[in-house]
């Protein structure tokens, strides 16, 4: 098996890595280069293996399943988890309550977000369009919303493995990598139902999904993590996220028709 980093987030996620490989066979590959004869020279090293792809290139993913090459997560949990846009959108149509989301401010303050930004990178808080960044990545503009705290699921699967609440005392934004507290939470039977039916639709083999917990006690969705980093799950359960998605791949390495042949003897 194949287990697939840019170079720079392989070396940040190290632990996360050396977890899966103390119960897999996984071969880390480490690629930065994403030119058409880059991609070309990665299918060809890829070619009938299975391989965890985690990196943020949905160009890259569906390339190299369009190769033959099955990816996990496929190529179009890639595409929709690493554009906020389209995350709102998946959101919209499953009918999850949502935090809403717009091209253009639509007063302030309020929040902007590039669709491809992730781990609390690139969101700012603008009181006027004077704050509004220059940016490469479209934009897109939240209202400032009234909450507790901001939640991050663990799905596996189907399965809802854990979930994390993260809360911020002096930044509007609550991600752990950022100095947020974190602790255990249990999610209500309706943010699970919800979360699976996100979970559902995405045909995902291991996700991040993020909600705010509002004062109510009601959710919005925010956004997904492809892929999620699980070191807030560490920090909060005793069960090994890495061992249980290991074991998830193995069901899907048993039942592999691309498998070759000298893998299964």
């Amino acid at each position: 098996m194949k287990l697939l980093y840019e170079s720079q987030d392989a070396l940040r996620n190290r632990g996360f890595i050396e977890e899966l490989q103390r119960f897999g066979d996984f071969d880390l590959i480490q690629w930065d280069d994403w030119s058409d004869e880059g991609l070309h020279q990665l299918a060809d090293l890829l070619a009938g293996e299975l391989v965890v792809f985690r990196a943020r290139q949905p160009k890259a993913a569906r390339f190299l399943e369009d190769q033959g090459i099955h990816l996990i997560n496929r190529a179009e949990v890639n595409r929709i988890a690493n554009d906020k846009w389209r995350s709102f959108e998946l959101f919209m149509m499953l009918g999850v309550p949502t935090i809403p989301s717009y091209r253009n401010a639509p007063e302030y303050p309020c929040i902007a977000k590039t669709a491809s930004g992730h781990g609390g990178s690139e969101v700012w808080l603008l009181e006027s369009s004077e704050d509004i960044p220059t940016t490469t990545s479209p934009l897109l503009f939240q209202p400032v919303v009234a909450h507790q705290a901001d939640i991050r699921v663990y799905v596996i699967d189907l399965e809802i493995v854990g979930a994390v609440k993260r809360i911020s005392n002096d930044s509007f934004k609550a991600n752990y990598s950022l100095g947020a507290t974190v602790e255990k939470y249990i999610l209500t039977a309706a943010q699970e139902t919800d979360v699976l039916r996100i979970a559902r639709a995405l045909k995902s083999d291991y996700i991040g999904i993020d909600f705010l917990l509002l004062e109510n006690g009601q959710h919005l969705f925010n956004e997904i993590e492809d892929p999620v980093g699980a070191r807030s799950f560490y920090k909060t359960h005793v069960e090994n996220i890495a061992e249980l998605f290991f074991e998830h791949i193995q069901e899907i390495e048993k039942n592999a028709p691309f498998q070759r042949e000298d893998r299964l003897k």
